[in-house]
């Protein structure tokens, strides 16, 4: 079990494929893109495998989401996913990916055994797409979304991020979107993990901002605690259900204290959270011949030490060095 000193137990498991990524998103890394992970450091797909089954066969996990970076450049990734959905016992298994690509493998990543995607989409206007992301593919991911749901990865959940004076007026037209194509919709509060550190407090379109825009033409009525359990995201019913909206408020609203996350980087480092500052050694570890059991202690004493909170809300927070491309969203 990942059990930390205040109680919580990790049953989440982000799983890095890449630090890579065929996007430049301003509010993750620079229009240069990133000085990549050299293959060497990066675990196989043998060893991806051999560690998930320890979180799973010996640590209590129960889902496993793949990242990035942007998890479909893994070459191998349908076949990781397959043989992940033959341990015992089976996780749950999602994809956060932004879409590029997902129309041509949607189908196979579903008869592997994925089970859902979540799909980054900040914009429905082709022209704030290329500016947000320094690339022109906004159709591209519009139909990976559509193969993602034809292909029976449900729900088909889209995050988005907002930006001011970019896209912070599409929230009402997003939602309104969303509910057409059966999606749902979840936006997510801009995060200080950028490559270039130009994340500010004030530049952000905060959750309460959100809400008010999008009641301005929807009704929304809050889910319970109950209802939400561990959730990142808190949600609302639209007009009453069955559609409903999240808002992640990271930085607003932190939720560190139902958090149930432990986190794999694509070179092979446990992160207890997001946004720390220290990572734990498995690569080397294993390499060196570590049993099972071994990598499981590192693993459980590793989560043992995480802190109480991600310390957003401290005026002194320090960004954490790697950016989110090289640490899974």
């Amino acid at each position: 079990m990942l059990i930390d000193t205040y109680g919580r137990v990790a049953t989440d498991l982000r799983v890095s494929l890449t630090d890579r990524c065929n996007l430049r998103c301003s509010y993750c890394m620079p229009e240069e893109g990133l000085q990549w992970l050299a293959k060497p450091d990066l675990l196989t797909d043998d060893e991806i495998v051999r560690l998930v089954d320890i979180a799973v066969r010996l640590l209590g996990v129960e889902e496993v989401r793949f990242t990035g970076g942007e998890p479909l450049l893994r070459p191998g990734l349908v076949g990781i996913v397959e043989r992940v959905a033959a341990l015992a016992p089976r996780p749950r298994m999602s994809l956060t990916t932004n879409g590029i690509g997902l129309r041509r493998t949607a189908e196979a990543l579903k008869k592997a055994g994925l089970d859902r995607v979540n799909v980054s989409l900040d914009t429905l206007r082709p022209d704030v797409f290329k500016t947000l992301t320094r690339r022109d593919r906004h159709q591209d991911v519009l139909d990976g979304l559509e193969a993602a749901r034809a292909a029976g990865l449900t729900p088909v959940k889209v995050n988005t991020v907002l930006m001011p004076g970019l896209n912070a007026d599409e929230a009402p037209d997003l939602l309104a979107w969303a509910i057409d194509h059966a999606y749902e919709l979840r936006f997510i509060e801009q995060m200080p993990l950028d490559a270039q550190h130009g994340w500010t407090r004030d530049g952000m379109v905060t959750a309460g901002d959100i809400l008010t825009s999008l009641r301005t033409r929807f009704d929304l009525t809050p889910e319970t605690e109950d209802e939400r359990g561990s959730a990142p995201a808190e949600r609302w019913l639209v007009d009453g259900g069955p559609h409903k909206v999240g808002v992640i408020a990271s930085v607003t609203r932190p939720f560190c204290a139902a958090c149930d996350r432990t986190r794999l980087t694509a070179d092979g480092q446990i992160r207890t959270c997001l946004f720390a500052r220290e990572e734990t050694d498995l690569r080397t570890a294993l390499r060196e011949g570590a049993s099972d059991e071994e990598l499981a202690k590192l693993w459980s004493v590793a989560m043992y030490g995480k802190k109480a909170g991600a310390g957003l809300d401290d005026p002194t927070f320090v960004q954490p060095q790697r950016p989110m491309s090289a640490i899974g969203g």
